[in-house]
């Protein structure tokens, strides 16, 4: 089985540790997530992708669900003392060494998706790991500060403010110019199952979509995509997704994510049970659901919800 999952950071990544317990058979190709990617310290950041790797190679912070374990911060400090920040990031040592590299091979003529292959033949992920563009895509938010109106990226506003501010827009700055990296259609036409993680539906899955070509790649694939709400009780699970929904008019409701998304190119919904009120909305929607416990709470049970959506996409496909 041929699997296809966009997936953004912690969400995305810990369902995938799932689906390759449920499918360890399977092929799977994830379409990670770019638009989080920023520039500090001179080097190349990429928060979505390294945590995919880091997760799924056995190097992830566990109980951060960030950042490399048993890490230490040394370069952070020293680079504080001469002043040098931004503070409100923290770069660990192990994980300045993947940047450090990364920044290397980029500015050897690399592109991002020869560089991300070559950092996965440390970690092993088990997965094909592919950036979903290699053109510089960085999503910022517009917010009001003190009175003040501005923009600002992404991580600033989730990392340094901690999404403490209402969102008056989302924009992934420069996706309507980018291509999508090499391998990304090829692997959409030929998977068997398209997946959507529990992942951000706007600054991750949604920054994924806005690429020119993905979208309407999925929509042509012919084959079943189904999704897993990042919303349970109509609160997200982690994250900020609340303030980025409705920075583009969307509810946070698990029902209200699955019309966002929409039957042109969803066919399949997991809501959480708590959530089962919301079956005969999205269905009437023109997209099939389902209402299973959908938190993952341990291995076992995001392997479980990888199953019923593997499960869904077959019904889908019947």
């Amino acid at each position: 089985m041929r699997i296809v999952v966009l997936a953004g950071g912690i969400g995305g990544a810990r369902f995938l540790r799932g689906l390759k317990q449920a499918a360890p058979e399977a092929d799977v190709t994830v379409i990670g997530n770019t638009g989080d990617d920023i520039h500090l310290f001179g080097l190349k950041v990429c928060p979505d992708l390294d945590t995919v790797m880091y997760t799924l190679g056995g190097g992830i912070n566990e109980e951060q669900g960030w950042g490399r374990t048993d890490e230490s911060f040394r370069v952070k400090e020293e680079l504080a003392a001469y002043g040098v920040g931004p503070e409100w990031f923290g770069l660990g040592d192990r994980d300045f060494a993947t940047h450090i590299v990364r920044t290397q091979m980029l500015a050897a003529g690399y592109p991002l998706s020869a560089v991300t292959e070559a950092l996965c033949v440390r970690w092993n992920p088990g997965v094909r790991l592919l950036p979903m563009s290699d053109d510089r895509v960085e999503t910022h938010v517009a917010v009001e500060v003190e009175g003040e109106r501005k923009v600002i990226h992404f991580q600033e506003y989730w990392v340094k403010l901690r999404a403490s501010v209402a969102a008056e827009a989302v924009v992934p700055v420069g996706a309507d110019q980018a291509k999508p990296a090499p391998g990304v259609l090829e692997a959409i036409a030929s998977a068997d199952v398209i997946v959507f993680p529990p992942s951000n539906p706007v600054v991750s899955v949604g920054t994924i979509l806005a690429v020119p070509g993905i979208r309407e790649a999925i929509a042509e694939a012919g084959v079943p995509v189904v999704g897993l709400s990042p919303i349970i009780g109509n609160a997200p699970v982690r994250g900020m997704a609340d303030k980025v929904l409705a920075a583009v008019g969307v509810e946070a409701t698990a029902a209200a994510v699955a019309q966002h998304y929409g039957s042109g190119l969803l066919d399949g919904w997991l809501v959480d049970t708590v959530d089962a009120g919301a079956v005969a909305e999205v269905e009437g929607a023109g997209i099939r659901c389902r209402a299973v416990p959908l938190l993952m709470t341990d291995v076992d049970a995001t392997a479980e919800m990888a199953r019923q959506a593997l499960v869904l996409a077959e019904e889908v496909r019947a």
